[in-house]
């Protein structure tokens, strides 16, 4: 039987299927406690069972985006805070090769905001 996270990547149309797919993947990896699960009707990533960050898709653009829960504590160029108080994203094109390294920055300093007692964890 498939998991309501799988079909959530697996009902997903090309390139977006594959970038969430990527993006999952490059998520996890950069933390043990990094686990995922489903909240609003999308993937959530937590660490340590705190909310750490989303995958979704721009409604009006159809490309996806990495939404980072604590992101008022994060500064990156390319990190976007629209009207969010709270929350930053990262867009990423689809059509074109992940900016891996951009990523994996971005977590990282997120994760270490979770990890020096920044964000509190329960």
């Amino acid at each position: 039987m498939i998991q309501e996270i799988d079909s959530y990547y697996l009902n997903k149309q090309e390139p977006n299927k594959s970038c969430l797919l990527a993006l999952r993947q490059l998520i996890l990896d950069q933390d043990a406690h990094l686990h995922e699960t489903v909240k609003y009707g999308m993937p959530c990533f937590c660490y340590r069972n705190k909310m750490f960050c989303y995958l979704w898709i721009d409604k009006k653009t159809d490309e996806p985006y990495i939404l980072m829960v604590e992101g008022k504590h994060l500064a990156h160029p390319k990190l976007e805070a629209g009207n969010r108080t709270r929350m930053k994203i990262l867009r990423v094109d689809p059509t074109t090769d992940l900016p891996i390294k951009t990523i994996i920055s971005i977590l990282n300093q997120a994760l270490g905001l979770y990890k020096n007692g920044t964000v509190k964890i329960k």
